[in-house]
Parts: C-alpha cells; sequence; structure tokens
C-alpha cells in the first residue's frame, strides 16, 4: 500500500493519497488539486476515487475539479445531500483499490453525514506463498473531523435541520464509545486538521496517533457519562466563522474549477487609492514587520506567512471585493490561490510595484511601530497609561498573559470592540503568540480610529521566554 498524507499549514488540513496495485483514492482534497494528480501519476496511479469524510464548512475542496480531470467517483456519506453524481455510501461498504480495502463508518456527531474510513491492505505471506491474508485489524482509519489527536470535532456545525449543538455531541458521544474505541489499540488515526484549525478546541500539533494513544491522552475520550460529555462538549464553544456555513454549501453543490476564476489584474497606485475609498478590502499580505514599516491607511494585515486562509475567511466576509498588497506578483497569485481555498473568488487586483510604487506615486502611507517584549516591559513599569490588549484564543489567554492584559481574541475582535473598555487615544499595545495575529488585530484596530498602536513582536511566548511575569486567572 502506498499512504501519502498532505498537510497544509495555512489551514491546518490534512488531506490523503492512498494507492495499490496501480490504483488510488484520494480523501479530503484540498481546492487546487494538482498535487494528488501529480503524486498519482508519478506513483503509476489512477486516481479511481475520491471520499469526502464530511461537508466540509472551514474549506472549499476540489473534489468537483479532481473528479473531472481524472474520471473518478466522487464518494460522500449517505446523508451529506450532495446535489452533483456520487456515491453515497453507510455504514459497511466497502470500496476496492488494487489490494486494499476501504470500508466505510458512519461517525456522526461533527456533522450529520460525518464518514471515517477504515484501510485495510491485504499482505503476500512470507515464504514464496503466492495467497493473500487480509490482516484481521485494519492498519489505518481517516476520521475526518470526528477525532482529531487530542480532540474530537465541534458539535455545533451542523447547519441548522433540527440538529442542536447537544444533539451533536450525543451522536459524538455515541460514535466515539460504540465504534471507535472499539478498534485495536494499534490502529493509525489519520484526522482532517491539525493544530489551528477551528474545527475543534484543542487539537494538537501531531498530525497523526493511534486508538491507543488517544484512549490515554485525549481529554474527550477519558471515561465519563454521555451527560458529562454533552455538558463538556457544548460549553464555552467559540462562535463559528461567518464563512462556515457558506463554504459548507459549496462544497454541497460543488466548487468551480480554479482555472475558471478571472487572471488576477495589476493595478495603478491611483486605481487602487480610488477602490480603498469604496468597499473594497485591501488586504495586506506581508509579513508583520514590513506591514509595520508601511502599509496603505485602512488596509488589513494577514500575512501568508501564518495561517493566512483560516484568518482571511474569518476577518473577510464572503463575496468582498478585495485588492491585494503583496511583495510581488508571485506572492499576489500565490493570495488568490489561498483565499480561493476558502471560498473567496472576489479578488479585483493587486498593487502594481508594491508599497514602492505606491510611495512614489507620493501616496500617503501608515505605520505600525513593533516592539519588543523588553519594550513592553519597560512601558508597563513607566507610570504612563497603557492598554494592553490579548488577541489569542481564550484557552490560550487562560493559560497565562502578561499582566493587566485586555482578552480580546481575534475571531471576535471586530464585533467585540463596543463591549470593550478601550480608549482609541490611548497607548495601545498589541499582543498574540508571536506577533502575527497581534499585527491583524492593530491593522483592525487602526480602522476603528485607534492611532498609537504598537505590535509586540515575538507575543506571549517571547514574553514567557524572557522571564518576565505572568498571570493567570
Amino acid at each position: 500500500m502506498y499512504f501519502k498524507q498532505f498537510y497544509l499549514g495555512c489551514l491546518a488540513h490534512a488531506s490523503y493519497l492512498i494507492g495499490s496495485e496501480g490504483e488510488a483514492v484520494v480523501v479530503d482534497p484540498q481546492r487546487d488539486v494538482d498535487q494528488y494528480i501529480d503524486e498519482a501519476e508519478a506513483q503509476g496511479f489512477e486516481i479511481k476515487y475520491v471520499i469526502e469524510t464530511h461537508l466540509h464548512a472551514d474549506f472549499v475542496s476540489g473534489h468537483r475539479e479532481l473528479a473531472a480531470r481524472t474520471g473518478a467517483e466522487i464518494v460522500f456519506g449517505k446523508e451529506a445531500g450532495a446535489t452533483f453524481p456520487h456515491r453515497a455510501v453507510k455504514d459497511g461498504d466497502e470500496i476496492n483499490i488494487g489490494k486494499v480495502s476501504l470500508r466505510i463508518m458512519e461517525t456522526p456527531g461533527h456533522t450529520p453525514e460525518s464518514i471515517s474510513v477504515l484501510v485495510t491492505d491485504a499482505k503476500t505471506g512470507e515464504g514464496g506463498k503466492k495467497e493473500e491474508e487480509v490482516l484481521p485489524e485494519p492498519q489505518k482509519i481517516l476520521t475526518g473531523d470526528t477525532l482529531f489527536v487530542g480532540d474530537v470535532g465541534r458539535p455545533d456545525l451542523a447547519g441548522g435541520k433540527g440538529y442542536t449543538p447537544q444533539i451533536m455531541a450525543g451522536m459524538m458521544y455515541d460514535t466515539l464509545h460504540d465504534k471507535l474505541l472499539k478498534l485495536d489499540d494499534a490502529t493509525e488515526v489519520y484526522p482532517a486538521h491539525g493544530a489551528g484549525s477551528m474545527c475543534g478546541k484543542n487539537m494538537s500539533k501531531e498530525t497523526s496517533s493511534t486508538i491507543g494513544a488517544q484512549r490515554r491522552f485525549n481529554y474527550a475520550l477519558q471515561p465519563m457519562s454521555k451527560e458529562e460529555f454533552v455538558r463538556m462538549m457544548t460549553a464555552d464553544l467559540p462562535e463559528a466563522p461567518a464563512y462556515f456555513p457558506q463554504d459548507a454549501e459549496i462544497n454541497r453543490t460543488g466548487a468551480e474549477p480554479l482555472s475558471q476564476l478571472p487572471e488576477i489584474v495589476a493595478l495603478a497606485p491611483a486605481q487602487v487609492r480610488d477602490l480603498s475609498l469604496s468597499p473594497h478590502v485591501i488586504l495586506d499580505v506581508r509579513a508583520a514587520a514590513e506591514f509595520g514599516a508601511g502599509h496603505l491607511p485602512g488596509s488589513i494585515n494577514i500575512g501568508l506567512g501564518g495561517q493566512f486562509a483560516i484568518w482571511a475567511g474569518t476577518l473577510i466576509p464572503i463575496g468582498t471585493p478585495i485588492v491585494i498588497v503583496a511583495e510581488s506578483e508571485e506572492k499576489a497569485q500565490e493570495a488568490v490561490t489561498r483565499l480561493a481555498r476558502v471560498g473567496h473568488e472576489s479578488v479585483k487586483g493587486y498593487l502594481a510595484g508594491g508599497i514602492a510604487a505606491w510611495n512614489k506615486a507620493g501616496l500617503e502611507l501608515a505605520g505600525l511601530p513593533q516592539i519588543t517584549v523588553g519594550e513592553l516591559n519597560e512601558l508597563i513599569s513607566n507610570p504612563a497609561p497603557l492598554q494592553i490588549v490579548d488577541v489569542r484564543r481564550p484557552p490560550e489567554y487562560a493559560s497565562g498573559h502578561v499582566p493587566n492584559a485586555i482578552p480580546a481574541s481575534l475571531s471576535d475582535l471586530q464585533k467585540a470592540l463596543s463591549k470593550l473598555a478601550l480608549d482609541p487615544n490611548k497607548p495601545t499595545a498589541v499582543i498574540c503568540a508571536g506577533g502575527y495575529r497581534s499585527s491583524a488585530a492593530s491593522s483592525i484596530l487602526e480602522q476603528n480610529g485607534f492611532s498609537d498602536l504598537l505590535n509586540v513582536a515575538g507575543g506571549t511566548s517571547a514574553w514567557i521566554a524572557a522571564g518576565y511575569p505572568v498571570e493567570a486567572p
């Protein structure tokens, strides 16, 4: 059996290619599908099937394009209600590629249609024997968003239809205890996401594990009653990004091929200036330090170096006209592709020549000073008033933060501003784990009239490493 995981950092997304005897299957593909086709060709495989473990809400899948380009059959769980030709599978159904058996296990809980895929490879006997012996237990299980490493899928993304988070959490408990935990401890676990995804609350940075390891270390798999589990899984759920239901519906109907998106257009500085005065988002995809050194007033900074697609989908409503500011045309094109992965298809163009061209045209630039944690510590020691805003997620903040820092998670910052006791006229230091999210948050605060902003480079990680005091609730 040939088995390869493709991991996409900006979406914390894992997809898979499994091959045997000249045939292959792709599981949970990202929207741009060339890598699967190239890998299959390199290994001598024909892609026969494309399996989706569920209707993904956090990214747009490439299942329809991949099927159109390879002739593969698309496979969904029977509850998905996909509106294009596909094979609707149920518990116990099997798909075979070469000597590999893929058995479907219905695993509702994250969504009603969620399935997992049990992978069993047939081995040829030793000593010259030709007979095949199918192992009694599957070697691997692809769990989609049902079971993660260190977590399980959140239960509030079912999209209505009477499925409350409590009902879905109950389904998840039954799935875990009646199905997944009955597998052998040696069964390898391959989920669809890792740390950083918003489809769970406590995912590990590891991208694979075993049933045995998860049985021991995953908090959601520890002994507890169904009632306790439901209460735990439905408590303190972060609000799902607005783009989630939109992406799920795109996946239900199937996205258009990326090749059909309009070509990116080079825009002169004057054109970008005019568009910035209308309902367009100026999206600066450069690193925080470069953004801080000079940027278009009112632009938002979401750097390509971090989990760009997740934050672009979270902070910018789908359908909003976007103009990109990047280091080069190549980086702008990369941003277009990565935006399309979460359903953003409304990029109107990019600033030709970048910030240098804008500056040469004599147009206004804004700045965002970058400070070290040492400088932050000095500012805290001074009597002058300083607001510190921590834009990490609540569990991160709870694990330890800079003294007197105000929690304001980046994903909720725009809506929460009216409730936060912040003065736009006071010096405001913005901090996250490393300086990436805080730069995005600073750009949002700038849009809302904050005039004296500081981005803390290195973030809380650098603060703790330097030995400065830490508060915890």
